[in-house]
């Protein structure tokens, strides 16, 4: 009976297949059958090209570095033992083992620091193993290739430069590292990767990861709760749902500019609930004092994610700030991404102190839980913690000029550029008169005003604060 079912089934399936063919043109059927090679030949083209290019550069390097090599050999001892073998999943899901030289040792240290030790790695390239830029060659078990998302990442060999690493170096990893290999894998091409390659000089730069993360952090003598933007969304949502009134600052290298000069914003900062490190200057700070910002919060990159949370929750936003119809405009992008999230009211920041009680009156009826201020620094800041309480909202931040990206007034940075940390340099190259003296004297000021620091801070990590909660 099964196999009568079976069998009615598959002449049913070739009719109405037959049917379908029955209508098309001849020209029609052979613009479908090249559709459906052009994607098979596009790939073995990308694939074959890429796969010359490493064969050619590691030839290349392996020839200029032969001295090295013999060198090493020859002083190191014994030389059989020199090369370590560790196992890494390529692709297709298929093990093989990666080549490295021994980090033990004072050669090996010295090799380890100076990043030599995976120049054995070349070898894998000839072979095939790995290329120059792909998703990072994990072990065995890391990320299963049953994982949905994990899974598209082997469909491309491994790499020693990766999307997931040059964005972990700027601090904007925020997504997890499945994610941004299917980005990869997507968007793959050779200029590309070529780019992936330029902008990993820059992150390069800016040094090796510092193991040393601890709950706060001390900048400038300002306080920075050293969080990542889950932690931090996770943070403001909860406190969206709790009762009390609590303020959210984000400080970048300019906000500490501000804070050195003046003292009542200082005090502010000291007494924030949330403080939060923005932009590529915060870490570099960081690093120059032994320690390390887990990632670079900032309101632009958590104003999305913040929406996405608040989805069907009773609480809502209210978008105060920026000119007439920004806000509002804001209110309109919010509605067509996030359709589930509240926008109690919007209004925007040109109001006298004598329309203040009527716009803060209009927030408190609204039944707004989040508050969002958009008069900058170091304004928004101190108006949030002399209303806040007359607000009636759980939690008020400063986001500086947050509206106008995402009302589309003024366009953000592309995310190659983030991804180099160079994003203050479009801001720069957008409105060059009114950002000069920010970016060129103000970035400047604050690296002097960190090494001062670093000079008088004879154990970096003295300042570590273990245990702290927000």
């Amino acid at each position: 009976m099964s196999g009568t079912v079976g069998l009615d089934r598959r002449r049913a399936v070739e009719e109405i297949h037959q049917r379908l063919q029955a209508g098309l043109s001849p020209t029609t059927r052979i613009r479908r059958v090249l559709l459906s090679w052009s994607w098979a030949i596009a790939v073995l083209c990308l694939g074959t090209a890429k796969r010359a290019f490493d064969l050619c550069v590691s030839l290349l390097v392996l020839a200029a570095t032969s001295p090295f090599w013999a060198l090493l050999l020859l002083v190191w001892r014994p030389a059989a033992s020199a090369v370590v073998r560790t196992a890494r999943v390529g692709r297709w899901a298929q093990s093989f083992e990666a080549y490295s030289f021994r980090t033990d040792g004072t050669i090996g240290r010295f090799l380890k620091a100076s990043r030599l030790h995976h120049l054995p790695g070349l070898l894998n390239v000839l072979r095939g193993d790995m290329s120059f830029i792909g998703p990072r060659a994990v072990a065995p078990g890391e990320l299963s290739p049953r994982d949905r998302v994990a899974r598209r990442r082997y469909d491309v060999r491994p790499g020693w430069i990766c999307l997931w690493w040059l964005r972990k170096r700027a601090n904007i990893a925020y997504e997890h590292e499945a994610l941004s290999d299917a980005e990869y894998v997507e968007s793959q091409s050779m200029l590309g990767d070529f780019g992936l390659a330029l902008r990993a000089i820059p992150a390069a730069l800016y040094g090796r990861e510092i193991g040393v993360a601890p709950d706060e952090l001390s900048l400038l003598r300002i306080r920075i709760h050293n969080v990542t933007m889950g932690e931090a969304v996770e943070t403001i949502v909860s406190w969206s749902e709790t009762a009390g009134s609590r303020q959210v600052c984000f400080v970048n290298a300019d906000c500490a500019n501000i804070a050195w000069r003046n003292v009542q914003y200082a005090a502010l900062l000291a007494r924030a609930d949330l403080t939060l490190g923005d932009g590529i200057g915060i870490k570099l700070a960081a690093r120059a004092l032994g320690l390390q910002l887990k990632q670079n919060v900032n309101g632009t990159d958590l104003f999305p994610r913040l929406c996405e949370a608040m989805q069907g929750r009773s609480g809502g936003l209210f978008l105060l700030g920026g000119r007439p119809g920004v806000a509002e405009a804001v209110n309109a992008w919010v509605a067509a991404h996030y359709p589930a999230t509240r926008v109690c009211g919007w209004h925007h920041g040109y109001f006298t102190p004598a329309e203040e009680p009527d716009v803060l009156d209009r927030i408190r009826k609204s039944g707004a839980t989040v508050l969002l201020v958009a008069f900058g620094v170091p304004k928004q800041d101190l108006w949030i913690e002399k209303n806040l309480s007359a607000a009636g909202v759980r939690v008020a931040a400063g986001v500086g000029g947050l509206f106008d990206f995402f009302s589309g007034r003024i366009p953000r940075a592309p995310q190659w550029l983030r991804e180099m940390g160079l994003e203050w340099v479009y801001r720069l190259y957008q409105e060059p008169r009114r950002m000069w003296k920010r970016y060129i004297v103000g970035n400047f000021t604050f690296l002097y005003r960190v090494a001062l620091e670093r000079l008088h801070t004879p154990e970096p990590n003295r300042n570590t604060t273990k245990g702290a909660s927000l």
